[in-house]
């Protein structure tokens, strides 16, 4: 049973403070963050941003002032084998980033300290910063988060081999040795997966078993989508009757063979238009010959393309998936990693899309689970009201308000 749900406090007059926000650099993990950002800004606080120096620009643009640190895990445009094929290949690098991370930004922010610590999940070195300074901190979750009976459920069994192992050891070990030497003694478990207080990025819709999630500690607030007029504008094709985006997110691109399919998939259906964003891996010219009313683009206004689409195959990464549901837009779901799987299998559940696994994507499955969805008046009834569920979570202004709530009381 889950605890009383938190809500947001009246709007009220709040002493501006200075609000330090820490993430790594990554488009899933920047993006959710950035309306959030700019509202606390707006709303007259000093806000810092602690960012490596690809997402300086883009954190800029908020209004609030990059605190620059140098990261060692892959860039936002590296390739996926980077980030290795094990579960412990995949958090070694964190826990050496943020150790190597904790210096710069002890001295970036030496004399500066925040009265809040706002961070991604992934921010580490954010938490034990909060700890050492002694202010609140508040998880930005872009993603699914811990419901009660997850631990039994998912991380035990998922960590069960490798704790047995001495190389599993030796993570556990340096990251509780991390965390003793800065004076914290909780075990890195629930260090790093249970956080005080948090902000979910995402709807409600879109969390595995949300009746077990405590809301006395998350708050889901859905979307905090801009107006995001900086990526660029798409119109809608003059005569077309349908139009398709595919969009594989910014890192597990390297697809041709998908790309392919999909585009024999829909280049040949009389009136469709189809958007075929590649990512940086793929050159176009490997997809060879292609008909007229396919575009190309290794990069492209995706929230813009789907306020006018009909249907969206995606890798269902979480930024895509509310998106998706946030534009009413049915979805084919073919997700390439981690949470993507998870988030497929929701969306199917919600009766707004198939999960459609990369192997089974071929053009005649892609275009026949295409012409069931788009025309299906109970997937539109669904998404219609399932986004009518979303436009009370509240956004960014409820995130702001829950952000505000948390500011130690300060005289002006």
């Amino acid at each position: 049973m889950t605890s009383r749900p938190r809500t947001a406090a009246p709007a009220r007059t709040t002493t501006p403070a200075h609000i330090a926000m820490f993430s790594i650099a990554a488009h899933g993990h920047v993006n959710p963050s950035l309306e959030v950002i700019r509202g606390l800004v707006a709303r007259g606080h000093r806000v810092t941003y602690a960012i490596p120096p690809a997402f300086v620009e883009k954190v800029a643009e908020t209004g609030a002032e990059p605190k620059v640190w140098n990261s060692t895990l892959p860039g936002p445009d590296a390739d996926p084998a980077d980030w290795g094929s094990t579960l412990l290949d995949n958090v070694e690098p964190f826990l050496a980033d943020a150790i190597q991370a904790l210096p710069q930004l002890i001295e970036a922010y030496d004399g500066d300290e925040p009265d809040l610590v706002v961070h991604d999940i992934t921010s580490y070195p954010a938490r034990v910063l909060a700890h050492r300074w002694g202010v609140p901190a508040i998880s930005l979750s872009p993603n699914l988060v811990a419901w009660e009976g997850y631990e039994e459920e998912v991380a035990e069994p998922m960590w069960a081999e490798p704790k047995k192992t001495e190389r599993g050891q030796a993570y556990y070990a340096r990251f509780h040795a991390w965390l003793e030497e800065n004076g914290i003694t909780r075990h890195p478990d629930p260090f790093a997966g249970r956080p005080d207080r948090s902000i979910v990025l995402i709807p409600r819709a879109l969390q595995p078993n949300a009746d077990r999630v405590d809301e006395s500690v998350y708050s889901f607030v859905g979307a905090c989508q801009g107006a995001r007029a900086a990526e660029g504008e798409w119109r809608r094709p003059a005569g077309a009757e349908k139009v398709v985006l595919v969009s594989l997110g910014s890192s597990f691109t390297d697809r041709p063979d998908f790309y392919r399919a999909c585009a024999e998939a829909f280049g040949g259906l009389p009136g469709w238009h189809l958007v075929l964003q590649i990512g940086r891996h793929v050159d176009p010219a490997v997809l060879g010959d292609l008909p007229a009313n396919v575009e190309v683009h290794s990069w492209v206004p995706q929230l813009a393309i789907l306020k006018q689409a009909d249907l969206f195959v995606t890798h269902a990464g979480a930024g895509g998936s509310q998106e998706g549901l946030a534009t009413a837009t049915p979805m084919i779901a073919v997700p390439q990693a981690v949470d993507q799987f998870g988030n497929a299998d929701m969306l199917q559940s919600l009766g707004v899309a198939r999960h459609l696994p990369t192997a089974e994507a071929t053009p005649e499955t892609l275009r026949a689970v295409a012409l069931s969805l788009v025309d299906d008046p109970e997937v539109a009834r669904r998404l219609k009201e399932i986004g009518a569920e979303m436009s009370q979570e509240g956004g960014t202004q409820r995130a702001v308000d829950l952000i505000e709530a948390e500011l130690p009381p300060r005289t002006a």
